[in-house]
C-alpha cells in the first residue's frame, strides 16, 4: 500500500474535504490508458491533488490554481533531467502533446508517477544510512551545479537583527497575563524570558550578510517529509521540488542536517548522526571547514532571532516559524562552540583519517 506524501508531492494522505474530480476529459491528455478511477489526496487548505488509477499505472495529478509556467517548466526540467541522470527524483509525466503543464478552465495540472515506499525520520536511520542519504544531497548538488545555470557568487543574505526580535518578544509579553493567567501563561512568559535572555547574551555573534562561500541550486526542503525509503532502506524518491531555489550550498547542507537529526527537545541534535551526513555530503561534492561553520553560525542565528514559531506555539497565532522549538534555541545557544566543531568535523584530517569499517559506520 503507497504511503502518504507531503501536500507538494506525489502521493497519498487522507481526503480532504473537497471531493471534486478533476475535469471531465482532463485525463486523456495522457497517453496512460483507460482510467480506472481517481480519489482525493490531502493536500492542505486551498490545494487539490488526486490518485489516479489508470491501465499505465498509479499517478499523482496537481492542481496549480495560479500556475507560474515560466517557473514551472523550469523545474520540470531539472526533476526530468535529475531522473535521467538516474537520481530518485520523480520527473512529471508528459502530455500527448509533450508538455508537463497542462491547462484547463484556467487551471494547471501535473502528473506524476504514484510513488511507493515509507517516510523515516532522521533518528531512525543508521550511522551508514546517516552518510549515504548525505552522500546523496551531494549527489543532488553536484547534479545541479552541472545541470542549472551559474548563480552569482556573492550573495547579499540579509540577516536577522537580535534588537528586532528582542522588540518582538517583548511585545509578546505583554499580551501574557500574569498571576491570573495559567499554567500555559506561566510557560509562555518563561520561554519568552529564556528567548529574551539569550538575545541579549549573544547579540554580538550576529554573522554578516555577505559571505565568500559555494552557491547554487539548491532542493530547498531537504528533509524527512520528503524523503521515502524503500524496504531495504534506500531512498526511493526525493521529493518536494516546488521548494526549488538558490543559496549556499553549505546553508542547505546545515539546515538538513539540523531538520533530519533534531531529537525535539532539550537533547538537541544528534551529532553524531549529523557528522556522519556532512561526511557523506563531502565524499560527493566537498566544501570545506570553514563553509560549514559559517553555516553553522546562520542557521543557529536565525533559530534565534525567529519569533514566528514563538507566536504559533505560545500565542496561538499563525504562521509558525521553520527554525526548531524554544528547546533546540536554548540548547544550540548553549552548545554553539561544540555545534561549531561537530559540523566542521568530517573536514579536519583527524577525522577524515577514521576508517571506513569504524564500529560508528559499520
Amino acid at each position: 500500500m503507497p504511503t502518504s506524501q507531503s501536500a507538494d508531492t506525489p502521493g497519498a494522505g487522507a481526503p480532504g474535504a473537497d471531493t471534486e474530480a478533476p475535469p471531465p476529459r482532463l485525463l486523456k491528455r495522457w497517453e496512460i490508458g483507460a482510467p480506472a478511477g481517481t480519489g482525493p489526496v490531502g493536500a492542505g487548505p486551498g490545494r487539490r491533488c488526486w490518485r489516479v488509477d489508470a491501465a499505465d499505472g498509479a499517478f499523482f495529478l496537481r492542481e496549480y490554481a495560479e500556475p507560474d509556467r515560466r517557473r514551472m517548466r523550469f523545474r520540470h526540467a531539472v526533476t526530468t533531467a535529475l531522473d535521467e541522470a538516474g537520481l530518485p527524483v520523480l520527473a512529471p509525466v508528459p502530455a500527448r502533446g509533450g508538455r508537463t503543464l497542462v491547462t484547463a478552465a484556467g487551471r494547471g495540472y501535473v502528473l506524476y508517477p504514484w510513488v511507493g515506499g515509507r517516510g523515516r525520520g532522521g533518528l531512525e536511520l543508521t550511522f551508514g544510512q546517516c552518510e549515504a542519504l548525505g552522500e546523496l544531497l551531494g549527489r543532488l548538488h553536484a547534479a545541479l551545479d552541472g545541470l542549472t545555470p551559474p548563480v552569482q557568487q556573492s550573495l547579499l543574505v540579509p540577516t536577522p537583527r537580535a534588537a528586532d526580535a528582542a522588540a518582538a518578544v517583548d511585545a509578546m509579553l505583554r499580551d501574557v497575563p500574569g498571576d491570573a493567567g495559567t499554567d500555559f501563561d506561566a510557560l509562555t512568559a518563561r520561554r519568552l524570558r529564556e528567548r529574551r535572555e539569550l538575545l541579549t547574551e549573544f547579540a554580538g555573534h550576529q554573522p554578516p550578510e555577505i559571505e565568500v562561500t559555494t552557491v547554487g541550486h539548491l532542493h530547498g526542503s531537504f528533509d524527512s517529509t520528503h524523503l521515502r525509503y524503500g524496504g531495504s532502506g534506500n531512498v526511493t524518491a526525493v521529493l518536494g521540488w516546488d521548494a526549488l531555489t538558490t543559496g549556499p550550498v553549505a546553508g542547505e547542507v546545515v539546515r538538513a542536517a539540523a531538520r533530519l537529526f533534531a531529537c525535539g527537545d532539550e537533547r538537541g541534535l544528534d551529532l553524531d548522526r549529523v557528522q556522519a551526513f556532512v561526511r557523506g555530503h563531502r565524499s560527493a561534492f566537498p566544501l570545506d571547514a570553514g563553509q560549514i561553520q559559517s553555516a553553522v553560525h546562520r542557521e543557529w542565528w536565525e533559530r534565534l532571532c525567529d519569533v514566528a514559531s514563538l507566536r504559533h506555539r505560545y500565542l496561538g497565532e499563525d504562521g509558525a516559524g521553520d527554525r526548531g522549538s524554544a528547546a533546540m534555541v536554548a540548547w544550540w545557544s548553549a552548545q554553539l562552540d561544540r555545534t561549531l566543531d561537530a559540523f566542521a568535523a568530517p573536514y579536519t584530517d583527524a577525522y577524515a583519517d577514521t576508517p571506513g569499517d569504524s564500529p560508528a559506520f559499520g
